[in-house]
């Protein structure tokens, strides 16, 4: 019988929770109605338990979960103060099972709880799950790090990225490792650059009290695009299982560094003024609700890392996020280097052969230099695509699943937590100086005129 586990989701009234977390569950409650899981909410707003579970319920109806509520009918709500030593002991007493924190806060309201739980008795098996990002600069970060790991060990600890969830990402380790087609030629010989990208076409969606602290370069490329960064890079571990997989991930961010050492030309940001996007009108950032223009947030970040080391050395990364973008695009773009010599009777160009992972729809193509057609010596290009499908569960569901199996393997450990942070600190430092520039874009195209399009 599947172990029993108590999931405590603090900031249960947030976004987070009623549009990610919940109908992940719902969904992995779906498929696996073996678990046996105790859900209880938390916050600071007066709900009484029947508006939680109308939130969970609507949640799951949204996942084609409905009919799984039943199993969690009497799910519970605590109007409590997460950072109060007190409110916590309270919250914590006598789980059923495995007890496991969900933090769906802020990250300085998760700090300050965590500080608490240092007064609070833990049940030895609790398991802490924080959402990004984890800190706001290597130093917090570091810090962050030495309260958690007082508190659990650090297997118990699930920084969490969901981007680590998605199916595709699975799906890069396959095609790389398991193709002999890839893998002689996964390198800088070979390789002549990596963009990893995720453009979006939704504005701010109301979210300005995290957004206008955080913006694009921490809100995506110092989380979730680094790990991609990570997983395309990276060297073959053993095994996928957590200690080879995250040593492997640790390694290359270790030896990621801005191209060049200068941040002033290895990065750019820009913020969307007024436009529409899909004929729908949008705003300028500065005039959404709660947001201070003073700060210069970024809604599109731009940043070239170089990994340092035999394999990729000379080789640009450019990771690029956005919102109020044209279209929506999330993928992995490997450009190989055009072949050396191409025969004398081919007519026509060769560029290089370019494979994409796309992230949603899941998908992979590669495209190619053939001949044939009217004329048989000419070159043209065609494109091999398969789809990768979307995967057994949601991203938050991979997440859950880990989480309520004690299984952190998809998390992100300590050190690379610390070194992302590391590896973009210096660029944030650039950006307050006004190194580099904030330009600006209208809503709705592909970012500011002087920007290189994405490939």
């Amino acid at each position: 019988m599947a172990t029993a586990t108590t999931l405590l989701i603090l900031g249960a009234t947030g976004d987070l929770t009623s549009r990610l977390l919940l109908p992940a569950l719902g969904q992995l409650l779906a498929r696996e109605p073996e678990r046996r899981v105790h859900l209880r909410g938390v916050g600071r707003r007066a709900w009484t338990d029947d508006e939680w579970r109308e939130t969970v319920r609507t949640a799951f109806a949204a996942a084609d979960a409905e009919d799984v509520f039943t199993s969690l009918v009497d799910t519970t709500y605590t109007r409590a103060d997460i950072t109060d030593a007190d409110d916590l002991a309270k919250l914590i007493a006598e789980p059923t099972g495995r007890l496991a924190l969900y933090f769906a806060v802020p990250p300085a309201v998760a700090a300050a709880a965590c500080e608490s739980l240092k007064d609070v008795d833990l049940p030895d098996d609790t398991v802490l799950a924080l959402e990004k990002p984890f800190g706001v600069d290597e130093d917090s970060a570091r810090k962050l790090n030495a309260t958690v790991t007082h508190l659990v060990p650090e297997e118990q600890v699930f920084r969490i990225d969901h981007f680590l969830g998605r199916a595709t990402l699975l799906n890069v380790l396959g095609a790389r490792f398991a193709n002999r087609l890839f893998m002689p030629v996964w390198s800088a010989e070979h390789i002549e650059s990596v963009l990893i990208r995720y453009d979006e076409t939704l504005g701010l969606e109301d979210r300005a009290g995290y957004y206008d602290h955080a913006g694009a370069l921490v809100d995506m490329i110092q989380s979730h695009l680094l790990q991609v960064l990570a997983i395309v890079a990276m060297e073959p571990p053993a095994t996928l299982e957590r200690r080879d997989l995250r040593d492997a991930i640790g390694t290359v961010l270790r030896a990621t560094h801005v191209w060049g050492d200068d941040p002033a030309t290895a990065s750019r940001r820009a913020r969307y003024t007024a436009g529409s996007v899909d004929g729908v009108p949008l705003p300028s950032y500065v005039d959404e609700s709660g947001v201070d223009p003073s700060r210069d947030t970024e809604t599109l970040a731009e940043l070239t890392c170089e990994v340092r080391n035999e394999r990729w050395a000379g080789v640009p990364f450019t990771l690029r996020s956005g919102k109020a973008l044209a279209s929506k695009d999330g993928e992995i773009v490997v450009t190989f280097r055009p072949v050396n010599h191409v025969p004398v009777g081919l007519t026509g160009d060769a560029p290089g052969t370019v494979l994409r992972f796309s992230l949603g729809p899941d998908r992979m193509d590669l495209d190619l230099n053939v001949n044939g057609g009217e004329n048989p010596f000419g070159l043209g290009r065609a494109t091999l695509s398969t789809d990768l499908g979307e995967g057994a569960l949601r991203a938050y569901g991979e997440v859950l699943s880990g989480i309520l199996d004690g299984d952190a393997t998809l998390s992100v450990r300590a050190d690379a937590a610390e070194q992302s942070w590391h590896i973009v600190d210096p660029v944030i430092a650039a950006w307050r100086r006004g190194d580099v520039p904030l330009e600006e874009y209208s809503a709705g195209t592909e970012g500011p005129s002087g920007w290189p399009r994405p490939a």
